[in-house]
């Protein structure tokens, strides 16, 4: 006798996955990568940040993806307007968060 589950996975649930962990390898291989090349002498040049920046943004998006499907999608009817509000918050809460730490970073980079 086989069990069906009650409520099957949503779709772009693999996909945020993947774009998740994809964005985190590249992130995190960037990051090794940049600290071994960059010296004091010889400074990589700031257009390489990118990478890392663009890698960090999606695994904010992804993050923020799965959240959404967890908690909002999934909320009853009733309390789906109660999610949605606290969501967007939360949202933008992280997106601001990751601005000001690239906009730090950036700012960093033209003081030296």
């Amino acid at each position: 006798m086989t069990n069906i589950p009650a409520e099957l996975p949503d779709k772009r649930r693999k996909p945020l996955l993947i774009t998740e962990f994809t964005c985190l390898a590249i992130l995190l291989v960037s990051m090794g990568w940049f600290s071994s090349q960059s010296t004091a002498e010889n400074p990589i040049n700031p257009a390489w940040l990118l990478i890392p920046a663009v890698a960090s943004l999606g695994v904010f998006l992804s993050f923020i993806g799965l959240m959404y499907l967890r908690w909002v999608a999934t909320a009853s009817d009733d309390r789906r307007t109660r999610h949605r509000i606290i969501f967007a918050l939360l949202t933008l809460t992280l997106i601001g968060v990751w601005v000001y730490g690239i906009g730090n970073t950036w700012s960093s980079l033209t003081a030296s």
